[in-house]
């Protein structure tokens, strides 16, 4: 069975995408820690981030740094966090968000509600980053 992030990425059910390459995509997550959290997922269905290729991984990281860049931007903070939980969906993705304090951290203080206007709001500011940035060419509308 395809996991959730991969119903995502085909189109099966919604996201809010920012970013789309032929390897990764980057979109934000319904239970934010933060206005700007977004998950950094491989196309490829992959569980365990210590299994994925060396190559695939560091593809993972520059899309990490480079949305991370245009978020803390966005947002003005003071910190981006990246963090790799693995719990959630068994399909690698790496949680980036602008953060301000370590609590900011916790994943069990996500919002279980976020409103949908808000999140929609959020990730076209980050697009809106991404594109003065120059990266026009992966950002989904």
């Amino acid at each position: 069975m395809a996991s959730v992030f991969s119903m995502i990425i085909n189109g099966d059910i919604p996201g809010r995408f920012v970013w789309k390459d032929d390897d990764v995509v980057s979109f934000l997550t319904i239970n934010p820690v933060t206005d700007g959290h977004l998950l950094v997922v491989p196309r490829q269905e992959i569980d365990h981030w210590e299994s994925v290729e060396p190559a695939l991984f560091g593809k993972i990281n520059t899309v990490a740094q480079t949305v991370g860049q245009a978020v803390k931007s966005a947002f003005d903070a003071p910190r981006i966090g990246l963090l790799i939980a693995g719990l959630e969906v068994p399909h690698l993705h790496v949680h980036v968000f602008p953060a301000w304090q370590i609590e900011t951290f916790d994943l069990a203080t996500a919002d279980q509600d976020p409103d949908p206007a808000a999140l929609d709001v959020v990730a076209d500011k980050i697009r809106a980053k991404l594109r003065e940035q120059g990266h026009e060419q992966y950002v989904s509308d």
